[in-house]
């Protein structure tokens, strides 16, 4: 699991052919390399990677065919700035939200508003997750807990201050860039009872589920 606050903003420095169809890609960064150990699960870019390799200048991961289709990790090219996070351990406050880096779908950059304090961000998301996105809740993009500001049937808007776009990669994304997208993992959950529960919820099934006494 993941908070959605970004550590640092790595930087690809080589693409290999990996295994299976797969790719490893080395990134470098400036967490310190004695944090990362074999195995440790890293977020790139809103996606949940695991570690192959630790060198002093930074990081290798395995990504295998499916997460370069349902991602834009497959898109990556030498240079390319992607947002770093370790997993979240018992001692790291939560200052973000939960975040799985399981990419539930890619969206794309519609629009950038550059105000005074803020650049807001339109996107437009396919249909399967709108359902899971509200005004006032949250997303992760790019691995970025955001605050969602509106919500439609097309996408929804985020208003980004100045602190988010200096210490993550958001700010390079203009017009027509390709975005990673997870829903807040309440709303995933929520949505499988009301799918499950036909009905809906109701006060008996509240009660049956232990939150009334």
């Amino acid at each position: 699991m993941f908070t959605g606050i970004i550590e640092d903003v790595g930087t690809v420095a080589e693409i290999h052919p990996g295994k299976k169809g797969g790719k490893e890609l080395a990134i470098f960064t400036a967490l310190d390399p004695s944090s990362l150990m074999l195995g440790d699960s890293v977020s790139v870019s809103g996606v949940c990677l695991t570690v192959v390799r630790v060198d002093p200048r930074g990081f290798a991961v395995d990504v295998g065919p499916e997460t370069l289709e349902r991602t834009t990790i497959g898109e990556l090219t030498r240079g390319r700035r992607v947002n770093l996070e370790r997993a979240l351990t018992l001692e790291k406050p939560l200052g973000g939200h939960l975040v799985a880096g399981h990419v539930d779908c890619v969206g794309v950059v519609e629009g950038v508003l550059r105000r005074e304090n803020a650049v807001d961000f339109d996107i437009e998301a396919p249909a399967e997750i709108l359902p899971l996105v509200a005004a006032r809740g949250s997303i992760a993009v790019d691995g970025i807990s955001l605050t969602v500001t509106r919500a439609d049937r097309r996408g929804f808007s985020l208003s980004i201050i100045p602190h988010t776009l200096d210490r993550t990669a958001l700010g390079e994304r203009g017009v027509g860039t390709r975005v990673n997208l997870e829903a807040d993992v309440v709303a995933r959950y929520v949505a499988r009872l009301l799918e499950m529960k036909s009905g809906g919820i109701d006060e008996g099934f509240l009660k049956k589920h232990g939150f009334f006494s």
